[in-house]
């Protein structure tokens, strides 16, 4: 299942990332990075599609997308 990994001291609210989602996956949180931003979180019980359009929106860089490995089949013969 693929992940998103919020950088919270590099996220500064702008919500570029929030709009991008096509599944809602992300919203501001209530806690604050040591430069006052309210940072983005990822919301429970929604699932993430691995499409990456939230980091490729984020101008900080404050978001990391992980997808999950292709598991290869065994070969046969």
């Amino acid at each position: 299942m693929p992940q998103v990994r919020v950088l919270k001291e590099r996220c500064k609210s702008c919500g570029l990332c929030i709009e991008a989602c096509p599944k809602g996956h992300l919203e501001i949180g209530p806690r604050f990075n040591a430069q006052g931003y309210a940072y983005v979180r990822v919301r429970r019980g929604t699932e993430c599609v691995g499409c990456g359009f939230c980091a490729e929106m984020c101008p900080d860089m404050a978001l990391r997308v992980y997808r999950e490995a292709g598991r290869r089949g065994k070969k046969t013969g």
